[in-house]
C-alpha cells in the first residue's frame, strides 16, 4: 500500500472527508511550513502567527466536515485563502479597538480644528477634488476601476471582489495596488492634492 505521503491532496482530503482522520494530519505537515511562514510575515509576531495558523486549520477541518470543500482548485491555495482572511479579520478588529477616550487628557481632545465643521468653502474645495478624482478613475483600466468602484463606492469586502470578478483575493489586491498608483500618478500629472491645508 502505498505511503500517505505520496498521496495527492486531492486523495487526502477526500479519505479524511470518509472518515480516516490521520489524512488531516499528513495535510498539516505538508504545508504548515509554507503557511505558517506566510502568516508570520504577515503579522510579525510568533504567538499570534500560531494562533492563525491554528484558527485557519480548525476552520478547514470544519469546513471539509460540513461537506462545504469544493475540489475547485489547489488544497494548499484554498488554505492561504482562509489564512489571509483571518489576518484581515484580526486587522478590522484591531482598527475597531483603537478608541481614545477624552478623560485621560487635561485638555480637550475634541475642542481642535480638525474636528469642526468645513466651512462652505473646504467643503467645495473638497467636492472639487471628490468629482477630480473621480473623473480619473474612470480612465483607469477597466479591471483596476472596477476593484475601486467595488470597494470604495460599494464598500465590498477584498473577498467579495474577489468572488463577484472570480479572481483570487491576490489578483484583487494587485488591481487595486495598480489603481492606486495609476491615479496618484495621475494627480501629480493635473496637479490635485487631496490635501485642503
Amino acid at each position: 500500500m502505498e505511503k500517505q505521503t505520496l498521496l495527492s491532496d486531492e486523495y487526502l482530503v477526500k479519505s479524511f472527508i470518509e472518515g480516516n482522520y490521520g489524512s488531516i494530519d499528513v495535510l498539516i505537515d505538508r504545508h504548515k511550513s509554507k503557511i505558517f511562514s506566510y502568516i508570520l510575515m504577515c503579522v510579525k509576531q510568533q504567538e499570534l502567527a500560531e494562533d492563525i495558523f491554528q484558527e485557519a486549520f480548525i476552520r478547514v477541518i470544519k469546513t471539509l466536515k460540513q461537506g462545504r470543500y469544493s475540489d475547485s482548485g489547489k488544497f494548499s491555495s484554498w488554505v492561504m485563502r482562509i489564512a489571509h482572511n483571518l489576518i484581515i479579520d484580526f486587522y478590522r478588529k484591531q482598527k475597531n479597538k483603537a478608541v481614545i477616550s477624552n478623560d485621560s487628557y487635561e485638555y480637550d481632545l475634541f475642542n481642535s480644528v480638525k474636528f469642526s465643521d468645513k466651512s462652505i468653502e473646504e467643503k467645495m474645495i473638497y467636492d472639487q477634488v471628490l468629482g477630480e478624482v473621480g473623473k480619473l478613475v474612470k480612465l483607469l483600466p477597466d479591471n483596476q476601476r472596477e476593484v475601486v468602484e467595488m470597494r470604495h463606492y460599494r464598500d465590498l469586502s477584498f473577498k467579495e471582489i474577489a468572488e463577484e470578478t472570480d479572481v483570487s483575493i491576490n489578483t484583487a489586491l494587485g488591481r487595486m495596488r495598480y489603481a492606486l498608483m495609476n491615479l496618484r500618478r495621475m494627480m501629480e500629472e493635473r496637479n490635485i492634492s487631496l490635501s485642503l491645508t
